[in-house]
Protein backbone atom coordinates (compact mmCIF):
# COMPACT_ATOMS: atom_id res chain seq x y z
CA UNK A 1 0.00 0.00 0.00
CA UNK A 2 1.30 3.45 -0.87
CA UNK A 3 1.06 6.62 1.23
CA UNK A 4 -1.93 8.91 0.75
CA UNK A 5 -1.51 11.83 -1.64
CA UNK A 6 -3.99 14.07 -3.38
CA UNK A 7 -4.19 14.25 -7.15
CA UNK A 8 -2.64 17.29 -8.81
CA UNK A 9 -6.00 18.86 -9.62
CA UNK A 10 -7.72 17.74 -6.41
CA UNK A 11 -10.63 16.40 -8.43
CA UNK A 12 -11.84 12.85 -8.87
CA UNK A 13 -14.88 11.10 -10.25
CA UNK A 14 -17.50 9.99 -7.73
CA UNK A 15 -17.97 6.30 -7.13
CA UNK A 16 -20.31 4.27 -4.92
CA UNK A 17 -21.65 5.86 -1.75
CA UNK A 18 -20.77 9.39 -2.88
CA UNK A 19 -17.04 8.84 -2.42
CA UNK A 20 -14.51 10.03 -4.94
CA UNK A 21 -12.33 7.40 -6.55
CA UNK A 22 -9.47 8.63 -4.38
CA UNK A 23 -11.56 8.40 -1.20
CA UNK A 24 -12.51 4.85 -2.15
CA UNK A 25 -8.79 4.07 -2.50
CA UNK A 26 -8.15 5.68 0.91
CA UNK A 27 -10.94 3.60 2.43
CA UNK A 28 -9.58 0.41 0.91
CA UNK A 29 -6.06 1.18 2.19
CA UNK A 30 -7.44 1.90 5.67
CA UNK A 31 -9.52 -1.29 5.58
CA UNK A 32 -6.55 -3.43 4.61
CA UNK A 33 -4.35 -1.80 7.24
CA UNK A 34 -7.01 -1.99 9.94
CA UNK A 35 -7.67 -5.67 9.30
CA UNK A 36 -3.97 -6.54 9.39
CA UNK A 37 -2.63 -4.21 12.07
CA UNK A 38 -5.48 -3.18 14.40
CA UNK A 39 -8.24 -5.80 14.42
CA UNK A 40 -6.17 -8.81 15.54
CA UNK A 41 -4.91 -6.94 18.62
CA UNK A 42 -7.56 -4.37 19.57
CA UNK A 43 -9.19 -6.29 22.43
CA UNK A 44 -5.88 -7.28 23.97
CA UNK A 45 -4.53 -3.73 23.69
CA UNK A 46 -7.56 -2.41 25.56
CA UNK A 47 -7.40 -5.14 28.21
CA UNK A 48 -3.68 -4.62 28.78
CA UNK A 49 -3.86 -0.82 28.45
CA UNK A 50 -1.28 -1.07 25.67
CA UNK A 51 -0.48 1.91 23.46
CA UNK A 52 0.46 0.44 20.04
CA UNK A 53 3.37 2.71 19.03
CA UNK A 54 4.77 0.36 16.38
CA UNK A 55 1.41 -0.10 14.65
CA UNK A 56 0.74 3.63 14.77
CA UNK A 57 4.13 4.28 13.17
CA UNK A 58 3.18 1.85 10.41
CA UNK A 59 -0.06 3.82 9.98
CA UNK A 60 2.09 6.94 9.62
CA UNK A 61 3.94 5.28 6.73
CA UNK A 62 0.61 5.35 4.88
CA UNK A 63 0.04 9.04 5.63
CA UNK A 64 -2.45 8.47 8.46
CA UNK A 65 -0.53 10.64 10.97
CA UNK A 66 -0.53 13.88 8.99
CA UNK A 67 -3.68 13.72 6.96
CA UNK A 68 -4.51 17.46 7.01
CA UNK A 69 -0.87 18.59 7.01
CA UNK A 70 0.72 20.07 3.90
CA UNK A 71 3.03 17.75 2.00
CA UNK A 72 6.15 19.93 2.25
CA UNK A 73 6.60 18.65 5.82
CA UNK A 74 5.48 15.06 5.26
CA UNK A 75 1.72 15.45 5.42
CA UNK A 76 -0.80 13.92 3.05
CA UNK A 77 -2.60 17.22 2.31
CA UNK A 78 -6.03 15.61 2.53
CA UNK A 79 -9.39 17.23 3.16
CA UNK A 80 -11.45 16.59 6.28
CA UNK A 81 -13.80 14.47 4.18
CA UNK A 82 -10.88 12.33 2.96
CA UNK A 83 -9.68 11.87 6.53
CA UNK A 84 -13.19 11.00 7.76
CA UNK A 85 -13.29 8.12 5.29
CA UNK A 86 -9.98 6.79 6.64
CA UNK A 87 -10.88 7.28 10.31
CA UNK A 88 -14.29 5.68 9.90
CA UNK A 89 -12.72 2.60 8.38
CA UNK A 90 -9.90 2.37 10.93
CA UNK A 91 -12.39 2.80 13.79
CA UNK A 92 -14.32 -0.22 12.58
CA UNK A 93 -11.20 -2.22 13.51
CA UNK A 94 -10.08 -0.40 16.67
CA UNK A 95 -12.00 2.58 18.05
CA UNK A 96 -9.60 3.61 20.82
CA UNK A 97 -6.45 3.54 18.69
CA UNK A 98 -8.23 5.43 15.93
CA UNK A 99 -9.47 7.99 18.47
CA UNK A 100 -5.86 8.69 19.40
CA UNK A 101 -4.93 8.99 15.73
CA UNK A 102 -7.65 11.61 15.18
CA UNK A 103 -6.31 13.65 18.12
CA UNK A 104 -2.75 13.37 16.80
CA UNK A 105 -3.94 14.58 13.39
CA UNK A 106 -5.73 17.54 14.99
CA UNK A 107 -2.55 18.54 16.82
CA UNK A 108 -0.49 18.19 13.65
CA UNK A 109 -2.99 20.39 11.79
CA UNK A 110 -2.79 23.04 14.52
CA UNK A 111 1.00 23.22 14.16
CA UNK A 112 0.70 23.30 10.36
CA UNK A 113 -1.96 26.01 10.41
CA UNK A 114 -0.92 28.23 13.31
CA UNK A 115 2.76 27.45 13.84
CA UNK A 116 5.52 29.58 12.42
CA UNK A 117 7.38 28.31 9.39
CA UNK A 118 10.29 27.43 11.69
CA UNK A 119 7.95 25.40 13.94
CA UNK A 120 6.39 23.65 10.95
CA UNK A 121 9.81 22.62 9.61
CA UNK A 122 11.15 21.69 13.03
CA UNK A 123 8.27 19.57 14.35
CA UNK A 124 6.00 18.32 11.59
CA UNK A 125 8.34 15.89 9.81
CA UNK A 126 8.71 14.03 13.13
CA UNK A 127 5.00 14.37 13.92
CA UNK A 128 3.83 13.05 10.55
CA UNK A 129 6.06 9.97 10.79
CA UNK A 130 5.24 9.52 14.50
CA UNK A 131 8.74 9.91 15.82
CA UNK A 132 6.87 12.46 17.96
CA UNK A 133 3.44 11.63 19.37
CA UNK A 134 1.10 14.55 20.04
CA UNK A 135 -1.96 15.15 22.17
CA UNK A 136 -3.76 17.92 24.03
CA UNK A 137 -5.68 18.42 27.23
CA UNK A 138 -8.65 20.51 28.34
CA UNK A 139 -9.57 21.98 31.66
CA UNK A 140 -12.83 20.92 33.27
CA UNK A 141 -14.20 23.80 35.38
CA UNK A 142 -17.18 22.56 37.33
CA UNK A 143 -17.89 19.48 35.26
CA UNK A 144 -17.19 18.38 31.71
CA UNK A 145 -14.57 19.78 29.35
CA UNK A 146 -14.89 23.48 28.62
CA UNK A 147 -13.00 24.04 25.39
CA UNK A 148 -14.32 27.59 25.10
CA UNK A 149 -12.81 28.71 28.39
Amino acid sequence: TTPLRLSEDGEAARVEGGLTEMQAEFRDAARSFGLQEFAPHASRWDEEKHFPKDELRRAAELGFAGMYVRDDVGGAGCSRADAAVVFEELASHDVSTTAYLTIHNMCAWIIDTYGSEEQRQRYLPSVTNLDLFTSYCLTEPGAGSDAAA
